[in-house]
Order: structure tokens, then sequence, then C-alpha cells
């Protein structure tokens, strides 16, 4: 299963907003669940996006997506906001709430969640244009690629990636974090993993 991290350091950490661009930039969160799970005719399977929102008033929470599970994910490109400001309305103290079909959200640090993911054994790849092209490395089947919003990783963030991490860059430009997305993509399916 192909895995993303998308970290915001300011994405509102409640439902109750209503314009994107004043919630934190969550208008890049949406584009990257749209470039994570949609193709031009269908949606991706075996997919997993883990957004860490660490915006007020209550950070942090890990909303999490889960493609092609039993159950269909209930995702259109139509209403991804929408479907953000329920998870966040459903989040319970002390709880991974399912709100949906593969749609989860807890509070959960970066850290927490990049510790965890390591102790399953999973391969994280941290997205840095100081980093090694991806078509140089050997990507491994468990990968988990990490990235950050508009600002980048902050410090404290930053070191725990580089901790556990290795990076790599998807060419000589920088990209918006949702192309970024497809261009991983386009190489995991190029590479068939």
């Amino acid at each position: 299963m192909r895995e993303f991290i998308y970290f915001s350091a300011r994405g509102r950490t409640s439902g109750n907003f209503a314009d994107l661009m004043q919630a934190g930039r969550l208008d890049i969160a949406i584009h990257v669940i749209i470039a994570t799970f949609f193709l031009s005719n269908k949606l991706r399977e075996d997919v997993k996006l883990h957004l860490i929102l660490n915006g007020p008033p209550d950070p942090p929470k890990h909303l999490e997506f889960v493609s092609g599970s039993d159950e269909e994910m209930p995702i259109s490109k139509k209403d991804v906001s929408g479907l953000i400001k329920r998870m966040l309305y459903k989040y319970k103290k002390g709880q991974k709430v399912k709100v949906f079909p593969g749609c989860f959200v807890e509070k959960k640090s970066f850290s927490q969640l990049l510790d965890e993911l390591r102790s399953e054994g999973k391969k994280i790849y941290l997205l840095d244009k100081k980093g090694k092209d991806i078509r140089e490395v050997e990507l491994a089947e468990n990968a988990v690629f990490v990235l950050g919003d508009h600002e980048g990783l902050p410090k404290q963030e930053l070191r725990a990636a580089e901790r556990l991490a290795e990076k790599v860059n998807v060419g000589p430009e920088t990209y918006f974090t949702s192309q970024v997305v497809v261009l991983i993509q386009n190489e995991l399916d190029r590479k068939g993993i």
C-alpha cells in the first residue's frame, strides 16, 4: 500500500470554518487529497493518506484516509472540504473515530505517527529538494512519503523526519505539494510498485 503524510502547520483542527484560505490553507490539503486518490476516471486503490493538522484550536489532529477497503470511501472531488469538516466535527478525545468507511480522525502528532509507521517496518522518504533523485532510488514496497505544506516542515517536525527518513526529490524544480504527490504516484506506477 502506498502511503503519504501531509503536514499542515496551520491547518485548522476543528470543523468550524467557512473559508479554506483562512482555515490554515486547507485548500492545499484538499488538492493533496485529490492528487492522492483520483485518477481521470476512477479512484486509486491501496493508498493511504495521513493529514496532520497542527493549527488552532486543538492541535494536533490526524486525519487518515484509506482506499481499497471492503467499504467504499465516500470521497468526491466536489466535496472534499465538507468531508474534512465532518471528520473534524466527529473527533472524540482519546479515541480513533471511524467517521466514514476508510476515514478516521484522532489526536496524534507528526512524530508519533512517524514512530508508529517506522515500528511497523515502513520505509520513510522525506521530500526535500536536496534529496536524491527519486528515479535513482530503489523504492521500497512499503514506502511512506512525507510532504510539508507551502511553508515546509517546521524545525521540530523536520528533525523528527530526518531522524527516520531518506531524503528524495522529484526533479530540479520546486512544485506544489499536490503536484509532488502526482509525480510520486507516476514514478510508483512506472516502477509497478
